[in-house]
């Protein structure tokens, strides 16, 4: 395989929860031996912090005040994915309901998206072989400039039984509900919404195997590679 030598590329992965965003673009990263980046969980990281620290959720003047304090550390191995705030390993603590209920609130917060935005944008920068940046407005607003952008898309009933498959037993019409309702929040904020890039391959993921869906986009990255 070549890929060690081949240039440097940014791929930006874009779409709603459990469109298979984050398996997917872990294991094209791997696979083309490029660095990985879930932004998701770098907002989930200053969600927990906010939660954890006890600021008021509900004033986004509390959490702008604050938005520069924690430090959060991602670490980019596709097949370690590591995330710290603080010197604190937070990767499981992020993932409760209790942070998944708060992250659109938080996120939403203007000076928390410039924070995070600047994080995302110097780690990208640093990659030297290349990155798989996966979250909600890679391709829009972190970075503009990627190489290959792609939107996943599946539909809600598809996306809520993955997603409470993963949350082990969860009721899917509640999860369901929940995924609608975070899209709406995320699709509708005014700073950086969920939203398609122009320039984006949309990939239906509704009716592919995990399989499927990674061998498109390592296809769409390795066309974009020699076409470079």
């Amino acid at each position: 395989m070549e890929n060690g030598a081949a240039q440097p590329v940014i791929v930006a992965i874009d779409g709603p929860s459990g469109t298979g965003k984050s398996s997917t673009s872990k294991a094209v990263a791997a696979q083309l031996g490029l660095s990985y980046l879930d932004t998701g969980a770098q907002y989930r990281a200053i969600t927990w912090w906010m939660v954890t620290s006890g600021i008021d959720i509900e004033d986004p003047t509390a959490i702008a005040a604050v938005a520069g304090k924690p430090e959060i550390v991602s670490g980019t191995d596709p097949l370690d994915p590591t995330i710290s705030v603080d010197g604190t390993d937070v990767a499981a603590a992020i993932r409760t309901q209790e942070v998944t209920s708060q992250v659109s609130a938080v996120s939403a917060v203007p000076e928390v998206r410039s924070r995070i935005t600047e994080l995302q944008r110097s780690l990208a920068a640093a990659a030297e072989q290349g990155i798989v940046v996966e979250g909600r407005d890679i391709g829009t607003t972190v970075l503009p400039d990627a190489d290959l952008k792609v939107f996943l898309t599946a539909s809600a009933e598809a996306r809520a039984a993955r997603r409470s498959g993963e949350l082990k037993g969860a009721d899917v019409a509640a999860t369901r509900e929940a995924l609608i309702k975070r899209d709406a929040a995320d699709s509708s904020r005014k700073t950086s919404p969920l939203a398609k890039a122009d320039d984006a391959v949309e990939v239906d993921t509704t009716e592919l195997t995990l399989a499927q869906v990674i061998e498109c986009v390592v296809t769409l990255v390795e066309e974009k590679r020699a076409g470079k």
